[in-house]
């Protein structure tokens, strides 16, 4: 068992992980982050190409996006792509993930994640959500081994044009209500700064 083979009700069963789907981001102070012309010109010469994988999608798409929010926070945090996340592979908590988003102390290895994006398979948010919601709870295992006390682990789910983001805090996983698409990029730019402004907090 893998984290993607992980569903919402097997994360109940196993480790008494609940899920509530609410307006995640409702009570804070949202505000849209125009992209840089470095951005929307890397995404306008996206659109003429032929994306049809997911690994075209990650490039493309994905990655430039996150790049920009590392920009904006001079390199708070940095960028792991495809690595693995291994926790306790007896409990299955182990795996590769897409992305996984780690304060930046220069290290080579993933030693402090603060957010796991996962690229949905075949446009599958949902299937992408069970894969994300054992990450968080991989990460915040992770991080309680290292003597890293984190209230709030965040995650994200993506096909590129839609955007999901979740939260694990207490043994819950909230299910953002709202999913943003890809022409509402300000505000995909400003809910990623929200969450490194937490983080920016705390550690």
């Amino acid at each position: 068992m893998a984290y993607r083979d992980f569903t919402l009700s097997n994360l109940r069963e196993k480790f008494q992980i609940e899920n509530k789907v609410v307006d995640l981001f409702d009570d804070q102070n949202l505000q849209p982050i125009s992209p840089s012309q470095f951005l929307i010109q890397q995404l306008q010469e996206a659109q003429g190409l032929p994306i049809k994988s997911e690994k075209a999608r990650s490039e493309l798409i994905i990655t430039p996006i996150l790049l920009e929010v590392r920009r904006i926070n001079n390199n708070f945090f940095t960028i792991y792509s495809g690595d693995s996340l291994i926790v306790d592979k007896e409990k299955g908590l182990t795996g590769e993930c897409d992305f996984i988003i780690a304060k930046d102390t220069g290290s080579f290895t993933i030693n402090m994640p603060i957010l796991t994006i996962v690229e949905a398979e075949r446009q599958d948010i949902e299937m992408g959500i069970n894969q994300c919601a054992a990450q968080l709870y991989g990460a915040y295992l992770f991080n309680q081994k290292a003597g890293i006390d984190l209230e709030k682990i965040y995650g994200c789910v993506t096909t590129a044009d839609d955007w999901k983001f979740l939260m694990l805090q207490k043994n819950v996983i909230y299910i953002d209500n709202i999913t943003y698409y890809k022409n509402q990029l300000e505000n995909i730019l400003g809910i990623f700064q929200l969450i490194v402004d937490y983080y920016k907090s705390k550690l």
